[in-house]
């Protein structure tokens, strides 16, 4: 006995893979590491969960390029520009590190357009660091 084969509607209605660019995120939090060598901004959204990130090397600078202010600048840009696409508005900005990206980081922040509720530093302080080497005995 052949069984009939049975037809399969069309899918016009139906929800063809996942839209990752349909979730809407409102408000996120920005993290700024700049460190003397490089630059990686990583967005997030309040939970803490990653939605988007780059860092100088993704952004296209090799070498030496990659800790300068104008490296950090278009990294912020490159990071920032999908989340605004997915409907995030207000932000927070945590710098960490002694890089000179920082305040070109920052200053992109701004520029965009994205309205920030705080900026704050958290870059690690040392309460007292470790033991420094013995002295030289020459």
């Amino acid at each position: 006995m052949i069984k009939p084969i049975t037809k399969i509607g069309l899918r016009k209605n139906a929800r063809i893979g996942l839209h990752k660019n349909e979730r809407r995120i409102p408000k996120g939090v920005i993290h700024v590491q700049a460190s003397f060598n490089n630059t990686i901004v990583t967005v997030t959204d309040v939970r803490g969960r990653v939605v988007s990130w780059a860092s100088a090397g993704t952004s296209g600078f090799k070498g030496t390029r990659k800790g300068t202010p104008y490296a950090a600048q278009a990294t912020t840009i490159n990071a920032i520009r999908t989340v605004m696409d997915q409907g995030m508005q207000r932000a927070e900005v945590m710098i960490k590190g002694p890089g000179l990206g920082r305040d070109a980081a920052l200053r992109a922040i701004r520029r965009s357009g994205m309205l920030l509720s705080f900026v704050r530093d958290v870059t690690p302080m040392p309460h007292n660091g470790c033991r420094p080497p013995k002295k030289r005995r020459v």
